[in-house]
């Protein structure tokens, strides 16, 4: 019984995948047809089997172009492992925000997400954790209070469970349709963190591009270890807006992933292909007893 609801499980996230356009991490992925599309970093040519291939990376140039929160799951999860938390849970409109209702459900019916966050439970190279990721074709990513109660309800799983954490960051900041009940979110969101912390919990953040806003300012920026994808953009205000407030030309790739390495903000620069194997080691090294959960 077991066996068969993880294989309904398996089954449901390839669907999701799919959805998304993304590649399946076995041989039973659909294979894309040859049809070329332009790197925006580079300008090569790229077909779109080697776009899936590659991970969305491009051959030329390594530009990591963003990938579903499903696709995301699919490539971090063990296979058969995936087991969604709170899908159900999205947005209201509390301020009765002209016009959101509408745009809420237009992107829940072309995205096929619930809101901007997915969070799950599964196996990373057989070590138990929960994985939150968040999706910026929803809203690019915006924190919202269902974003904020996600990750919050996430992180009490991670501490109750005594599992690590995992969260993939992609934002571009609070959700304006939801007021000041967006900013709150960041309260909320670094508190559930700081308790898991304190209860002796493990924390990776993982940033990837753009990671900015109130969720850099928030929980983004509280992970015992940071890793990031290259040359994603991480901050709170964009460079743009940083160099008309303070009338100076900025250093070249500030707040890129390989500048805040050089600084100290993030930990290690992992390419998306080595992402998983990243993880496998530092849950290996952090775990208690140094052996996999039953």
């Amino acid at each position: 019984m077991n066996e068969r609801f993880s294989d309904r499980r398996q089954r449901l996230l390839r669907l999701k995948v799919m959805r998304e356009g993304g590649r399946l991490p076995s041989s039973s992925r659909i294979d894309a047809p040859a049809i070329f599309e332009q790197c925006p970093a580079c300008g090569e040519a790229v077909s779109k089997r080697q776009w899936a291939d590659q991970l969305y990376v491009c051959p030329h140039c390594g530009h990591h172009r963003p990938i579903g929160a499903y696709q995301r799951l699919a490539l971090t999860l063990d296979s058969g492992t995936f087991q969604e938390l709170n899908d159900g849970l999205c947005a209201a409109n509390p301020l009765d925000f002209e016009g959101y209702d509408a745009k809420l459900e237009g992107l829940r019916r072309r995205t096929g997400l619930s809101e901007a966050v997915v969070t799950a439970k599964g196996r990373i190279g057989g070590w138990p954790a929960v994985v939150a990721v968040m999706d910026g074709r929803f809203l690019m990513g915006s924190m919202g209070v269902a974003v904020g109660e996600k990750v919050a309800l996430a992180t009490d799983t991670a501490r109750k469970a005594k599992l690590p954490l995992v969260i993939f960051c992609a934002s571009g900041g609070a959700r304006m349709q939801e007021g000041i009940l967006s900013l709150m979110q960041m309260a909320k969101t670094a508190e559930a963190i700081t308790r898991f912390q304190q209860a002796g919990g493990l924390y990776i953040a993982c940033l990837t591009h753009p990671t900015t806003g109130g969720v850099t300012a928030s929980f983004a920026s509280l992970g015992d270890i940071t890793l990031a994808e290259p040359k994603a953009l991480i901050g709170f205000a964009g460079p743009r807006v940083i160099e008309q407030t303070i009338g100076q030309k900025l250093p070249e790739g500030f707040q890129r992933s390989e500048y805040l390495e050089e600084h100290g903000f993030v930990d290690a620069v992992v390419p998306r292909g080595q992402m998983k194997s990243t993880l496998m080691q530092l849950l290996r090294l952090h775990a208690k007893g140094g052996a996999r959960r039953g």
